[in-house]
């Protein structure tokens, strides 16, 4: 059996497992048995990855190709690069840390993990999808179970939140669709009939008036779930209204589907067009990435504080795909790890502070620091993450973003990109406040000197995501290195 497809086979596995269960324990058990499994399959490919690039410097490593439907020619065609290898890292880490999270999760326990692991397969699938009908299928099958962790086990309104977002996430599958199919149909340039392959998409130079009208549709299509301006309003009512586990892998892994389909599909396959629209999409990327920090700052609720940071953040990405440069491209992938590890964090002490309290308004908290030291401590290091400060992964991520951008000499992008550094000054300015009134100071309420210490289980939750975020800052050589060699032909398809 090939190492990718394992990905798809020991979550199927798991939710096979899941059917036969009773009772919570049962289901936690099984649920972190698969994700422990998922989790050490995923830095065995890492350390596969890196002894076989030593001596194949082929574009995807790891490849099967299987025909799966003929008369359209689409194929189950998988591979991995450095940048799917670090994708798929991401998600095992924060699907064994939601399992973690929801150890005690009480309504329906079977289901919930059932389609919290539904997600993760349709998350694993797309990262290694080199067929791109075969991506889109991956695709749905990710999005299609947020309806119902949302609409069953959210909060609030929790059944307008999950339809806004499906509704939503389902309008930019058929722009995608359409995007899709067209570039399909204009895809038998060499006479070789038409393809779903993106790297015989790349080298079939699709015409340039059909890339011109085919971009913005994949692009945007794939954008929406990355939080694009003014797409995002489904994000923040999501978050919002979902347990705690999904909010960290809405954020933290199914958001990545975003950036990543726009620079695996639309900037490789679509180059022309990409030129021709990106000063169009710069100027959403960069506007969100400021109105997501000034709409962060004026949020009194936790959850809708990290959502709105979200949208910040993952512009940032999307901002520095449009660079068109390996050191830009190189911070996008960057910032797409250390935003899942960081938001997921985030939403994981959410959850667990608005267990104790039984509120996510920061004003109707203070002290919080001296009666939960773990959590409002590890709340303090991911905000400083979250702001850029050396020695976390934020700071490495930003730095290549921002000085890749400013590497072109053309004006417009410059001023763009004094436009994005300032959302900065604005992260550290919501990032402090919550701090300061949440966490110190005296405890405002009285029974909050009673709230109850971090169990065992969330220890391990809060250390599988703090280490990273932690550990890329302090070493990203080796990260760097891994995904900077992936670029080469990507950067070389564009340029």
């Amino acid at each position: 059996m090939d190492i990718l497809s394992l990905f798809l086979i020991v979550p199927a596995i798991t939710i096979l497992l899941l059917v036969f269960t009773r009772n919570l324990g049962q289901a936690r058990l099984i649920a972190l048995l698969g994700s422990i499994v998922q989790f050490a399959m995923s830095v065995h490919l890492v350390f596969a990855y890196i002894k076989e690039r030593a001596i194949d410097d082929s574009i995807m490593l790891f490849t099967k190709d299987l025909i799966w439907f003929e008369p359209f020619n689409i194929h189950y065609s998988i591979g991995a690069d450095g940048i799917s290898v670090t994708m798929v890292l991401l998600t095992s880490i924060v699907v064994m840390a939601g399992v973690f999270i929801s150890w005690r999760i009480g309504e329906l326990p079977k289901e919930f993990f059932i389609a919290l692991i539904i997600l993760a397969t349709g998350v694993y699938g797309f990262f290694i999808s080199l067929d791109l009908f075969t991506m889109f299928v991956f695709f749905e099958l990710a999005v299609i179970p947020m309806y119902l962790l949302i609409g069953i086990w959210g909060s609030g309104r929790r059944e307008f939140s999950a339809m806004k977002l499906t509704l939503m996430l389902m309008a930019a599958s058929a722009v995608l669709l359409v995007g899709i199919l067209g570039i399909y149909f204009n895809s038998d340039t060499a006479g070789n009939g038409f393809t779903f392959n993106i790297l015989e998409l790349a080298a079939a130079n699709i015409p340039a008036e059909a890339q011109k009208i085919f971009f913005p549709l994949t692009f945007i299509g794939f954008a929406v779930i990355g939080a694009l301006f003014p797409f995002h309003t489904w994000s923040p009512d999501g978050h919002a209204s979902a347990p705690t586990a999904v909010s960290m892998l809405h954020a933290g892994v199914l958001m990545k589907l975003g950036g990543y389909g726009v620079f695996r599909v639309a900037l490789y396959v679509l180059p022309e067009g990409a030129v021709e629209w990106s000063w169009i999409f710069i100027i959403l990327s960069a506007f969100g990435v400021i109105y997501g920090a000034f709409a962060a700052v004026r949020q009194t609720d936790l959850k809708y504080i990290n959502a709105y940071s979200s949208v910040s953040h993952l512009g940032l990405v999307l901002f520095a795909l449009l660079m068109f440069n390996k050191t830009a491209w190189n911070g996008a992938i960057i910032q797409s790890l250390s935003h899942g590890f960081m938001t997921a964090l985030f939403f994981a002490l959410i959850g667990m502070i608005y267990e104790r309290t039984h509120t996510r308004d920061v004003r109707k908290m203070g002290g919080l620091l001296k009666v939960i030291p773990m959590i409002s401590a590890t709340y303090v290091v991911a905000g400083l993450a979250s702001l850029g400060l050396p020695g976390f992964s934020g700071f490495v991520a930003e730095m290549n973003i921002f000085v890749g951008a400013f590497e072109h000499e053309n004006i417009y992008y410059r001023i763009a990109t004094v436009v994005s550094v300032s959302a900065i000054v604005v992260t550290a300015v919501y990032i402090l406040r919550v701090v300061g009134i949440m966490l110190m100071g005296p405890v405002k309420e009285e029974a909050y000197l009673q709230l109850p210490r971090v169990s065992w289980y969330e220890r391990v939750g809060i250390l599988l995501l703090l280490l990273p975020i932690i550990g890329i800052g302090v070493a990203p050589l080796w990260l760097s290195d891994l995904i900077y060699k992936s670029l080469h032909p990507f950067i070389q398809g564009v340029l």
